[in-house]
């Protein structure tokens, strides 16, 4: 069967059909997009306190501006495909180009900011791990040194003491009363900090 010419209603309703394509493909790559940074703004939000308000920022900014590009770009093209003029046809089919590769980068670059908010919560992280970890070695060193001190501070007490007035106090408290100065004094210490 021999094919017939296309009447000028056919060539604008077959035009105007993939301008609907080419905008349904943008707002679901935006979709797409917006799904894959909210995944890792869930994963951030589990987190300690992390300052991601500048990387979303630029990403809805970018996002704001692939969407007016877009729509820029498929109106140009829409008009241009009304008046069906020879230059103006080969215009459309640069901005046609333009517009089927743009919902490319807006996801490739989609794709990189939200790399750029994990990577950004994964620092603030292992900061705040960092941070919590010699908070803990601080507070057991500080811990250290009060015993240390509490136990200096107990010693002085018996320091002048022989060793008969020292195996007395032991005897007060039934505790074994052999061995040297040094041995009783330790052991004395050692019951007071119990």
């Amino acid at each position: 069967m021999p094919s017939t010419p296309m009447t000028g209603t056919q060539s604008h309703n077959g035009v105007a059909r993939r301008a609907g394509a080419v905008a349904e493909r943008s707002a679901e790559t935006w979709k797409l997009g917006a799904k894959s940074i909210t995944v890792p703004v869930d994963l951030v939000s589990k987190l300690p306190m992390v300052d991601l308000t500048r990387p979303v920022q630029q990403f809805f900014q970018y996002m704001q501006k692939a969407v007016d590009l877009n729509r820029d770009l498929a109106t140009a093209w829409a008009e241009t495909v009304m008046s069906l003029s020879g230059v103006v046809r080969e215009y459309a089919k640069k901005v046609s180009h333009i517009v089927k590769d743009e919902p490319e980068s807006v996801a490739d670059l989609a794709h990189e900011q939200a790399q750029q908010v994990e990577r950004a919560a994964r620092e603030q992280a292992e900061k705040i791990e960092q941070a919590e970890k010699e908070e803990a070695r601080q507070a057991r060193q500080a811990e250290r040194e009060q015993a240390k001190q509490a136990r200096e501070q107990a010693r002085e007490r018996y320091e002048g003491l022989t060793k008969a007035e020292l195996s007395d106090k032991l005897a007060e408290r039934e505790l074994p009363k052999t061995g040297n100065v040094e041995e009783l004094i330790k052991r004395l210490v050692s019951a007071d900090s119990q």
